[in-house]
């Protein structure tokens, strides 16, 4: 067994730079190269690909613009390589990454993990009564994909089977970090805690740099982000592990960024459900031990359920989106107005054409605080960007709006500009359908040397949740101040499918009573309530001083099913940050902690 394990992340979506694959391989000094390509609504896209030709169906830039150059130096350092890269079509990966080991002339042994494609059971699935797991809707009647989230197990044992490259396709993002763990500190199945921590460290390293200061809070804090460090995992047989950078690159590790980093995506820290593990991170600890190095311990877990989430997709009419600049006095006012007329106009042509109405329109004027609500600064700006997007079954009524988008440079307000980018081509509207299916029905398996071999998902167990600790709640005495919960606070937000959630993080421990006293579920849905249609959970998170906001129905439909600008929620923390929050009056006094952010004191 090894002392520790060296683990990068090279890359945390389809279409992230080479060059922390290539950073990682070069400056690294790792042992395992991981990459995350398959965001949920990847998947669709892969399919169609697909669809239309069987070589296609995986994410070409891993073979073409990671493997191709690295695999030389790759196979020199004999650092193995886990990813999703195989997307729908794990067989065409695989075949292509061959002909790159050839022309490389290197010997790398290729294994693919099989199983998580299950289309082909989802009339019977949907004959079972299978329904959404968050809206109970039931299935649609035409899917474009379905693949269930498999674990680590099938990854650790092709690593035992004397692979060096593994594929895979649908995963949970975190099983490419605990997979190798398992292998190298021989783990076993009910070794939950130990599982947990691997998980937490694959969690962590899934998103690439956004772990290392990408995205951060407080990014004045944060230098060279044209040379941002990938992160690196430093893990031990005990569980604990080391947040890392390659020496000389940009970026910032520090407890602030791995805490951010650590509540993306998580509802309930107590219970977050992976194949492996029912992960209880609540009481994780961040501690500083070096320069751009954070020691993460602390993470239980316990038995997971014996389902897997499955994520399925499936075609809902189309979509056009398009944007044009309106400059002058009374700019955001002229561009709704704008919006308003050529959408009353379209929507006239498109019922004289026997069609039916628009199930969805939007308007959003950018540079107006548009995504803040209503914000009555909005009448200001001079420059404003006007956004449209129109959702139709039938691609003719999106044909017709896109026809009647430009004639308004000369019909309607003047300082209308930017049309460059040439007349919206209609979009097809692909939705999310999230389900559980037993495990017993999504049969596991790896390709490796010849021959295959079943795995099985492990144990399951009880699922009753953790404890979740109460946190206190500031009682005011005396004068109060208010300041905006930037000052006290920073956070991250992040989705999935049609949920998103916020992690609030106090900068100290004392503020934290009063960031619960404001956010508060009724607080979040006002200062939300153009965008949130249902309910709020507010979570404890007890290790990391802070609180993680889960808000169902907030997106719009998410993924590119939304008509929004923010279809994935990425710009909620910010603007959840600015809204007030009553302290203490003497800590915005000269002397106090808060006096940058002084205001008027009020009495309680």
């Amino acid at each position: 067994m090894k002392d520790v394990v060296r683990i990068g992340g090279g890359g945390g979506f389809w279409g992230d730079s080479p060059e922390g694959a290539r950073q990682i391989v070069e400056k690294g000094n790792v042992d395992y190269l991981v990459m995350d390509f398959l965001a949920e609504i990847t998947m669709s896209i892969l399919a169609r690909m697909k669809a239309k030709s069987p070589d296609l169906g995986y994410t070409p830039d891993f073979v073409t613009k990671i493997m191709q150059p690295l695999a030389g130096q790759i196979a020199a350092k004999e650092i193995k390589v886990v990813t999703n890269a195989g997307g729908m079509n794990v067989d065409a990966c695989r075949d292509a990454l061959k002909k790159v080991f050839e022309a490389a002339d290197v010997n790398l042994t290729i294994a693919v993990v099989r199983g998580d494609d299950i289309t082909a059971q989802a009339d019977e699935l949907r004959s079972s009564g299978i329904v959404e797991m968050f809206s109970g809707d039931p299935m649609p009647a035409r899917l474009s994909s379905m693949n269930a989230y498999l674990g680590a197990r099938a990854i650790a044992r092709a690593l035992a089977e004397g692979a060096d490259v593994v594929l895979t396709g649908r995963v949970v993002d975190s099983a490419m970090v605990l997979g190798p763990l398992i292998h190298e500190f021989g783990w076993s199945e009910t070794d939950y805690d130990l599982l947990s921590a691997g998980s937490l460290a694959g969690h962590l390293l899934e998103c690439g740099p956004q772990v290392t200061g990408g995205i951060f809070t407080d990014w004045r804090d944060v230098t060279g982000w044209d040379d941002m460090g990938f992160p690196i995992a430093i893990c031990r047989p005990d569980g604990s592990f080391d947040i890392t950078k390659p020496d000389g690159t940009g970026g910032l590790v520090s407890p602030a960024t791995v805490a951010e980093q650590m509540c993306y995506e998580v509802g309930d820290p107590t219970a977050y459900a992976l194949p492996d593990v029912t992960c209880d991170w609540s009481g994780v600890t961040l501690a500083q031990t070096g320069p751009h190095l954070v020691t993460v311990t602390g993470a239980t877990g316990r038995a997971p359920s014996n389902q897997l989430k499955v994520s399925a997709t499936w075609p809902d009419g189309y979509r056009a989106v398009v944007t044009m600049m309106i400059a002058g006095r009374d700019a955001a006012p002229k561009a709704q107005a704008t919006g308003e007329a050529i959408l009353k106009r379209v929507s006239r042509l498109v019922a004289e054409a026997g069609l039916p109405p628009f199930p969805e329109t939007l308007i959003e004027v950018l540079g107006a605080n548009s995504n803040y609500g209503d914000d009555p600064r909005a009448s200001r700006s001079k420059e404003v960007v006007l956004k449209l997007a129109a959702r139709h079954p039938d691609r003719k009524a999106l044909e017709i709006f896109a026809g009647e988008i430009y004639p308004s440079a000369c019909s309607m307000a003047q300082g209308i500009t930017g049309f460059a980018g040439g007349r919206p081509v209609p979009q097809p509207v692909i939705r999310l359908f999230s389900c559980l299916v037993p495990k017993d029905r999504v049969p596991m398996a790896l390709d490796v040397k010849g021959q295959t071999i079943d795995t099985n998902h492990g144990p399951t167990g009880n699922l009753s949740p953790s404890t979740r600790p109460a946190g206190q709640i500031a009682v005011p005495a005396g004068k109060l101040a208010t300041v905006p919960l930037i000052a006290l606070a920073h956070g991250r937000s992040g989705d999935k499918g049609n949920k998103a959630n916020i992690g609030v993080l106090a900068r100290n421990p004392n503020y934290l009573p009063w960031i619960r006293r404001a956010l508060v579920p009724e607080t979040v849905a006002d200062w939300f309530r153009h965008f949130v249609e249902g309910e709020i959970t507010i979570y404890e998170w007890q290790g990391l001083n802070g609180l993680n906001i889960l808000m169902d129905r907030a997106l719009g439909g998410g993924g590119v099913a939304s008509l929004r600008h923010d279809p994935q929620g990425k710009a909620l923390a910010q603007i959840l940050l600015d809204i007030p929050v009553e302290v203490p009056a003497e800590w915005v006094a000269a002397t106090g902690p808060l006096a940058a952010f002084a205001q008027e004191a009020s009495d309680t």
